[in-house]
């Protein structure tokens, strides 16, 4: 079982990557937007749980966000090839109650993949990307507010992996089949 946590700023390749290992192992995928949406969507009790935090500006809790993950991760079942967790953990926190629910089955996060991309690169992707999609999140403004929370916030877990020997860090700049190469070689060595 090869549990994946890819990581990297917004725009670093992170969905397209995830969709290509996805069709090359057979591992799952649980995407926190994702995943909130379809709780609420659903009206399950985890859901409308955090709609309450949502509607009111806040952020979901930590313990809420391991609880909804969970229930996700064991419809998997006990014996799946893997799954990637995009989008979290986003803290150090986070990384240390991911590994906790892991632990208590049996499992554990066997990389953390980090797609690096250069800022001016990432602002490029996000406006094109806003610009194809009509995200009204892909503008310059939101972009720059976006990358200076993931630098701030998320960017510590980058020591927290690689305390944790399963850090690998990625070229994400240049041709996607590069890059999925170079992320192959790293499952493939797990």
């Amino acid at each position: 079982m090869k549990n994946i946590v890819i990581f990297g700023a917004p725009g670093s390749g992170k969905g397209t990557q995830s969709d290509l290992m996805i069709v090359k192992y057979g591992f799952g995928h649980i995407s926190t937007g994702d995943v909130l949406r379809n709780e609420i969507k659903n009206g399950t009790e985890l859901g409308k749980t955090a709609k309450g935090y949502i509607d009111n500006g806040q952020l979901i809790p930590d313990e809420l966000m391991i609880d909804i993950l969970a229930s996700v991760y064991d419809t998997f079942g006990t014996d799946h090839k893997g799954v990637i967790f995009d989008g979290f953990p986003r803290t150090i926190p986070q990384a240390e109650a991911l590994k906790e629910m892991l632990s208590k089955r049996g499992h554990c996060v066997a990389a953390m993949i980090e797609l690096d991309v250069p800022e001016d690169e990432l602002m490029k992707r996000l406006i094109k990307r806003g610009q194809e999609s009509g995200r009204s999140d892909d503008n310059a403004e939101t972009i720059k507010k976006r990358l200076d929370v993931y630098h701030n916030q998320t960017s510590p877990l980058v020591d927290w992996y690689e305390k944790e020997g399963i850090r690998n860090h990625i070229d994400g700049l240049g041709e996607l089949d590069r890059i999925f190469s170079d992320i192959c070689n790293v499952i493939d060595k797990l």
